[in-house]
C-alpha cells in the first residue's frame, strides 16, 4: 500500500475504530486501534490498551506506511475507549446516574431559589439551561459551563463556586 499518502481523508477514515497492523519501512510491524489518520502528513494513530489501564499511543508516519491490514471492528465499548483517549476528561464516570440526578436537581432548586432561570427539557435530560444563554453539563461544575456570553459565564461560574462551597 505504497500509495497510502495519497488516499483521501474519506478514505482514511474507513480505518477510524479498527484494529489494524502497519507494516512500515525498515520492515517494522506495529498493530493497534486506529483512533486518527492526520490529513497533512498521512500518519496514523494508533492506541492499545494495557492492563493497567494505561494507553499506549503510537504515530506511524504516513511515508512510512508500506502496507496496512484490517484486523478487526471495535465493539461498542472499545469504541466508547476510543472516544474518550483524546477527548476531554469526563468526570461523569466517577458519578452513578442517581448522584448526578441528584446534583442536577439540587443544583436547578438551588438556582430557581436564588430567582435564576433554569431549565431542564425533562427528567432525561442531562443538561441544565440558565436564561437560555448558558449551559451547565455533569457533574454540574463552574468547569461543566458553556456560553458565549463570557459575562454570563464568569457570573454563572462565580455562582457555582460558592455553591459548591457550601451548597444549601
Amino acid at each position: 500500500m505504497a500509495d497510502w499518502v495519497n488516499k483521501t481523508p474519506l478514505e482514511w477514515q474507513t480505518f477510524i475504530n479498527k484494529q489494524v497492523k502497519v507494516l512500515a519501512d525498515e520492515r517494522n510491524e506495529y498493530q493497534g486501534w486506529v483512533i486518527t489518520v492526520d490529513p497533512v502528513s498521512a500518519s496514523i494513530v494508533l492506541v492499545n490498551f494495557q492492563e493497567d489501564l494505561k494507553t499506549l499511543v503510537q504515530v506511524i508516519m504516513g511515508h512510512a506506511v508500506q502496507q496496512i491490514e484490517v484486523l478487526k471492528e471495535a465493539d461498542d465499548t472499545t469504541s466508547d475507549k476510543l472516544a474518550r483517549v483524546f477527548g476531554p476528561r469526563d468526570d461523569t464516570d466517577s458519578y452513578s446516574k442517581e448522584d448526578l440526578e441528584t446534583k442536577k436537581l439540587n443544583l436547578k432548586t438551588w438556582l430557581e431559589k436564588n430567582n435564576i432561570p433554569v431549565t431542564a427539557k425533562d427528567e432525561s435530560e442531562r443538561t441544565l439551561c440558565v436564561a437560555g444563554v448558558l449551559t451547565i453539563e455533569p457533574p454540574y461544575g463552574p468547569d461543566n459551563c458553556c456560553s458565549t456570553n463570557e459575562i454570563i459565564l464568569s457570573r454563572i461560574q462565580g455562582l457555582l463556586q460558592s455553591y459548591m462551597i457550601s451548597p444549601q
